[in-house]
């Protein structure tokens, strides 16, 4: 088809977003980059080898309570009508003896036991115990956390705070993990302006919004100034991000005169999806030049960052090693209907509430793709699928936080 074809056609057919999001997975490799870094800084990073335990948690037998290490069979029948007595010792236990310890302390030499402070009674130097305790009885043993040698993370896990700590405890204080996937991102657009728009001019914010989402998914972004409607500007602008790992634009994605990225994409590389059934923001185009993944977002706002959902960001993760969380979803009453053409993803933007009843979530009045506060100051979105006609007031749907995906 000719670009004129295209453009006079408009969108005859449009894939279904598993289709497109799998024909564009299945079209990259994850890059093969990784690093050494401190877990100071390894907080959201990918693993990009096997973690060992280097040694056990605990290292030694410590005391899971504070009280008095003992030897268990000294306390054998002991009551509060009539206690053990003891006495009091410094360091090792021997016979009758006892040392006084705290939680996390280690167990003295001799003994094999804890009483608990509260089952005690100091009179001078003697230890009245008023309940007896079993060998290793509140002992933490070593290795009980952890023990040497036991496998704790596989490569692609990504690191949580506490798996931080976790690493730091076992004497691990440097990981090597997969370097962040770097990302071009383009906005076009003759109509654009960074700041005071005259008539006709648009303040730039999809580059901005995308370049937030890349950093926060994981990923590192270069945000560019924006690049005019011209094809010869355009080819430069994906040519130089080639070195990326992934190339994204913003803008100029659909079939009108103006829309010039797909022509480019397809001069450059490969057009691997161009429309997808999904509402607001099908005309998105999916393409690789040189083995570099090119997503085309839609110019308008809400189609922009829905797409980049759909699309950017699994490949994201996909290229940089780093796992797919599914979004967190709440159950709420849908307040009144939510529309929807069969066939077509319907992703709608909802506000939600805390009733006696429980959660109840009522879409936004703002409905088009062009209002980026109906995202904003959205509470999250419904998924409605192809299969459905929408959703009717008082049913039971899924609200995705998508805002709170790493």
């Amino acid at each position: 088809m000719t670009e004129t074809d295209r453009r006079e056609s408009g969108f005859k057919s449009r894939t279904r977003v598993q289709a497109a999001r799998e024909k564009l997975l299945a079209a990259v490799s994850p890059h093969t980059r990784t690093e050494p870094i401190s877990l100071r800084s390894a907080d959201g990073r990918s693993i990009a080898a096997t973690i060992t335990a280097p040694s056990p948690v605990p290292s030694y037998d410590r005391a899971a309570m504070d009280g008095y290490a003992v030897r268990a069979q000294d306390t054998f029948g002991a009551s509060t009508r009539s206690p053990n007595i003891l006495r009091e010792s410094a360091d090792a236990v021997g016979p009758n003896e006892a040392v006084r310890v705290h939680t996390g302390s280690e167990l003295p030499t001799g003994a094999d036991a804890v009483v608990m402070i509260e089952h005690v009674e100091t009179v001078g130097a003697e230890i009245e115990v008023f309940d007896g305790v079993a060998e290793r009885e509140n002992v933490g043993e070593i290795g009980e956390d952890v023990t040497e040698g036991q496998p704790l993370y596989d490569p692609g896990h990504r690191l949580r705070p506490s798996d931080v700590g976790l690493l730091k405890s076992v004497g691990v204080f440097e990981v090597d993990v997969y370097d962040r996937p770097t990302v071009g991102v383009i906005p076009t657009g003759e109509e654009l302006v960074e700041a005071n728009p005259q008539p006709g001019e648009v303040i730039e914010t999809n580059g901005l919004t995308v370049s937030q989402l890349v950093q926060r998914w994981g990923g590192d972004a270069t945000y560019r100034d924006i690049v005019t409607d011209d094809e010869n500007a355009l080819r430069a602008a994906v040519q130089r991000d080639l070195t990326k790992d992934v190339i994204v634009t913003t803008g100029g994605s659909s079939v009108g005169e103006r829309d010039l990225i797909p022509e480019v994409v397809s001069k450059l590389g490969e057009v691997l999806v161009h429309g997808v059934a999904l509402k607001p923001g099908h005309p998105v185009a999916l393409g690789i030049v040189e083995e570099t993944p090119v997503i085309m977002l839609p110019g308008y706002p809400v189609a922009c960052i829905i797409n980049a959902m759909q699309f950017l960001r699994p490949v994201l993760k996909h290229v940089g090693n780093l796992p797919i969380e599914p979004t967190p979803t709440a159950a709420a009453t849908l307040s009144r209907k939510i529309p929807s053409e069969p066939g077509t993803r319907t992703f709608a933007r909802v506000r939600t509430e805390q009733t006696d009843d429980g959660l109840a979530a009522t879409p936004t009045r703002a409905s088009g793709s062009g209002v980026l506060s109906s995202v904003a100051l959205a509470d999250g979105w419904v998924v409605v699928p192809e299969d459905r006609e929408g959703y009717g007031a008082g049913e039971t749907v899924a609200v995705e936080n998508w805002e709170a995906l790493p």
